[in-house]
């Protein structure tokens, strides 16, 4: 499986909410939320959005912003007086919101939600994505973020199943649009390297080898500390941490599902012995892989 596919079907995203809201005139809002992934795609006009810890970003009709973890958000008209109070959104119907001025023509349509990851793992798969994902001139993803928005208002048959299977492609569609160094460093980033993404490719179809930085180089056809440089550049880590982060999100994935012992997990995803293993996932997780597995078997039953 391509990497990207393989990390987004992982993370298990389910739809929280979708918002169509229209605007007019001056008007700002702000909210905090707790790490959860955030999208926006503007159909008309223009608004400006800030991110904590990034600059603001002026966003246009037709582009798409993907936050895999959101903190804090401000988003703005793009004229705003000085000392402008913040705005109430005002509830036109299930789904839809009006800011800024209440009466009169609109300026300003954009989708915006959130979703959630279902996988207890989703911190550290989210890692391995850019932090921002900005998409300018992919009518697809609008349309796209407007299915999503449809399907989770309307009580239909196989809803939950259908919402899973849009957000995948939406995240996918998302992630592999942004390519070049403009991207925030993660996956997306690193697989838009020609030369980094056979070595990240390399690493996802044969987790059980012995990588070493200078294997994944020669892969890469690059010098050693080209190559070293280059990867952390582009994707946030250093090439084996990627490769750690990425069997440690293998494993659990495995002891979540019981697929096998110890030992067989442990040989899965590139360990000599079960010891050698259960003393890395203890070390990366801060718990033994029996602690764990039995620890999701609980969690598994609650839910049932």
């Amino acid at each position: 499986m391509d990497p990207l596919a393989e990390v987004v079907t992982l993370l298990q995203p389910t739809a929280r909410f979708s918002k169509n809201i229209v605007g007019a005139g001056a008007w700002q809002i702000r909210r905090s939320d707790a790490g959860q992934p955030f999208y926006c795609a503007v159909l008309e006009g223009g608004c400006r959005l800030t991110l904590d810890g990034h600059a603001p970003i002026v966003l246009q009709a037709g582009d798409f912003l993907l936050v895999p973890a959101v903190f804090g958000v401000a988003m703005s008209s793009l004229e705003l007086p000085a000392g402008a109070a913040d705005s109430m959104p005002v509830a036109l119907g299930p789904g839809r919101f009006r800011i800024g001025a209440q009466e009169g023509p609109t300026d300003l349509r954009i989708l915006a939600g959130h979703c959630s990851f279902g996988s207890p793992d989703a911190a550290l798969l989210v890692s391995l994505l850019p932090q921002v994902v900005h998409v300018r001139g992919e009518p697809r993803l609008a349309t796209l973020v407007q299915w999503v928005g449809q399907e989770s208002i309307e009580q239909r048959p196989a809803r939950e199943l259908v919402l899973a299977r849009l957000l995948e492609v939406l995240l996918i569609e998302a992630l592999r649009s942004t390519t070049g160094t403009a991207a925030s460093p993660g996956l997306a980033r690193g697989l838009a390297d020609a030369r980094l993404a056979v070595a990240i490719r390399a690493m996802h179809e044969q987790p059980t080898r012995a990588w070493t930085v200078a294997q994944l180089a020669r892969e890469a056809a690059l010098s050693r500390s080209t190559f070293f440089e280059r990867f952390q550049r582009a994707v946030g880590l250093a090439p084996m941490a990627y490769l750690l982060a990425w069997r440690m999100a293998l494993a659990k994935d495995l002891l979540r599902r019981d697929d096998g012992s110890i030992a067989d997990i442990a040989e899965r995803v590139g360990y000599s012995s079960a010891s050698t293993f259960s003393v890395a996932f203890t070390r990366h997780v801060g718990r033994p892989p029996t602690h764990y597995a039995r620890e999701q078997a609980g969690f598994q039953r609650v839910g049932a």
